[in-house]
């Protein structure tokens, strides 16, 4: 089974921008998508972002801002995260879904606070 391993949170101030990165113990190639979630207390896990075969998809809240992206040889996918807003505050999770299986990571949390 292909673990995912996410990195990249922390504290960050409003306008401020985070590369979380998330490596996969296999290949990505196992997955049919990969997509990054957020969670906040009280509310459930939500999209944020996810890579499709005809091309990324994002949560209406986070476009233009955020960016995923994947590099197949490196098993990696990245969220580039820009102009940071007090409300993506959360703790944002790597998965990768595979024959209706989603798989994730342990999360990483980010704090956008000034």
């Amino acid at each position: 089974q292909v673990q995912l391993v996410e990195s990249g949170g922390g504290l960050v101030e409003p306008g401020g921008s985070l590369r979380l990165s998330c490596v996969a113990s296999g290949s990505i190639l196992y997955f049919n998508e990969m997509n990054w979630y957020r969670q906040v207390p009280g509310k459930e896990r939500a999209l944020v972002a996810g890579m499709r075969s005809n091309g990324p998809i994002y949560e209406n809240s986070v476009k233009g801002r955020f960016t995923i992206s994947e590099d197949i040889a490196t098993n990696s996918v990245y969220l580039q995260m820009n102009s940071l807003k007090l409300e993506d505050t959360a703790v944002y999770y790597c998965s990768g879904r595979r024959r209706g299986m989603d798989y994730w990571g342990k999360g990483t949390p980010v704090t956008v606070s000034s």
